[in-house]
């Protein structure tokens, strides 16, 4: 007898259908699976004949062949688990003829006593499973939250073998899992840091709203303790609230990556990655044997802060060039090639020197000025002309930090305008349809002649400004990207002088650190 299963596969963040096929003959008793498996689903049989046993069923005593196809593609993991069993359980009739299995996807590893374990991928899973047509998409507990956030395809959550075979012949049927926008949407608006608890540093806090409000990568330079990291991760309580499609694409990446918090079925707040200094290129941008998404695509949607830029070697920062550029991550290798999205803020903090007080006004710095230009040339010039905004925080004064010091500004109160300038950009952005924008950030060259309008004596000044500091043709556009941004918070279509001033002054640490 053959009987049909369906489950799914998992190439990058992209889910493909997997079809099982069982078939059973009354022969000598043997196993056998084929259909390029790894050694994960190699193991799969033993899983499956113990779980089956241990679940009350009597594991069927005949010549069982398993094929997973399409054969040519490699099956990796042990979420066809499940699948395997019931295409056996239905050719010995432990699942009833009648069932159709025409319109149902199931995913799954099985522990030794027939309860379902959760894998890794599930929503990208779901998500294939919905394109390819099927109605109904059974999930392991732990997962079935994930996968419930995808619309048009009814997810049931499944416990163990013994529920789902009871389910399947209509005996005790389960009730699908719902999506909760509701809190999806309660979630998204708390964050537990706040801008208000940072004392002094105004012009920081100015430049990292002006970030926050266009997207645009930024450096913050300074001595040890002027609150840089500080600054830094409370950052994503600005930026706006993840839209449920962000929410998704975020999800997908790290349920793939295996770093979903526990008890979480939907990523609800913008990520924040603070990798150490002394990860390698492939964590940062990706890879592995099996290609697994880095930190540039685990921060998509989100920040990523590499706190001691200089630390980092140098050909690690480097890999950030085309990732900057890009918004995506191509790995290739010998079965295939991945792409990640990694469409994310930048923000570096360093010290000026080794020692961190060069130029201090009262700290002697013990560096010699060639050990200050080693340090600050760690960071490559073309990894600097794709950061927009430069910040220099001072030392703060014993009146900045008492106690009895004014408090600063919340984190909702900028977030307030913040949105506001996106939606001010969205507005003038939203009838182009062939370039999805969704931040200044993201404006190319085209979109720069179209949407940065200035007025002359805006241009004029930064005519003046490109000859004296010697731009090249990327910091031009990051200059106008930025005072565009500048130009949206104060609700102004067309780029004044003033915005262009402010956003030049975001570009001078160029000249004193770097010449």
């Amino acid at each position: 007898m053959l009987s049909t299963v369906y489950s799914s596969g998992l190439f990058g963040i992209d889910g493909f259908v997997v079809t099982v096929e069982c078939n059973g003959t009354s022969r000598i008793p043997a196993f056998e699976l084929v259909g390029l498996p790894d050694l994960a689903v190699k193991e799969a049989k033993e899983r499956v004949k113990t779980a089956c046993e241990n679940s009350g069923f009597r594991f069927p005593s005949m010549e069982l062949m398993i094929n997973l196809a399409p054969a040519d593609r490699r099956k990796e993991g042990s979420g066809f688990d499940v699948s395997i069993l019931l295409g056996i359980l239905k050719c010995g009739g432990i699942i009833r003829h009648n069932v159709d299995f025409s319109d149902k996807c199931f995913v799954g590893e099985l522990s030794l006593s027939g309860e379902l374990r959760s894998v890794k991928g599930v929503l990208c899973m779901c998500v294939a499973a919905r394109a390819a047509g099927f109605r109904e998409f059974y999930a392991p507990a732990d997962n079935a939250g994930e996968a419930a956030a995808v619309e048009g395809i009814k997810v049931y959550s499944v416990k163990n073998v013994k529920e789902l075979v009871s389910h399947l012949n209509g005996e005790k049927l389960m009730t699908p899992v719902e999506c909760d926008r509701r809190s999806f949407e309660e979630s998204t608006r708390s964050n537990g840091l706040d801008f208000a608890d940072v004392k002094g540093q105004k012009l920081a806090k100015r430049a990292l709203e002006i970030a926050a409000a266009g997207g645009h990568n930024i450096l913050l330079i300074g001595p040890p303790g002027t609150g840089k990291s500080m600054l830094s991760k409370r950052l994503p309580s600005i930026l706006p609230p993840l839209t449920f499609d962000e929410a998704i694409e975020t999800t997908k990446i790290h349920s793939v990556a295996g770093t979903m918090p526990e008890g979480t079925s939907l990523i609800t707040t913008r990520p924040f990655r603070s990798p150490h200094h002394t990860m390698s290129a492939v964590s940062l941008v990706g890879g592995g044997t099996n290609p697994l998404p880095g930190e540039v695509s685990l921060a998509h949607n989100g920040v990523l802060f590499l706190d001691e830029l200089p630390e980092f070697p140098k050909l690690v920062t480097d890999t950030l060039r085309q990732p900057l550029e890009d918004r995506r991550v191509t790995i290739t290798r010998a079965n295939g090639r991945v792409t990640y999205p990694c469409s994310f803020m930048l923000v570096g903090a360093m010290n000026p020197c080794r020692c961190g007080y060069y130029g201090h006004p009262t700290k002697p710095c013990t560096c010699s000025q060639n050990d200050v230009k080693r340090y600050i040339s760690k960071i490559s010039g073309p990894l600097l002309d794709r950061i927009d905004i430069q910040i220099e925080l001072p030392s703060l004064s014993y009146e900045e930090l008492s106690t009895n010091s004014e408090r600063g500004e919340s984190s909702a109160e900028i977030r307030e305008r913040v949105a506001k300038a996106r939606e001010f950009a969205s507005k003038r952005t939203s009838g182009d349809e062939m370039n999805r924008i969704y931040c200044n950030a993201q404006l190319d060259s085209s979109a720069i002649r179209k949407y940065c309008v200035m007025d002359d004596t805006a241009e004029l000044l930064l005519k003046n400004a490109y000859d004296k500091m010697g731009m090249s043709a990327r910091g031009y556009d990051r200059v106008m990207r930025v005072a565009r941004t500048i130009a949206d918070l104060d609700g102004a279509e067309i780029i004044g002088a003033r915005h262009i001033a402010e956003a030049i002054q975001y570009r001078s640490l160029d000249k004193k650190y770097w010449g």
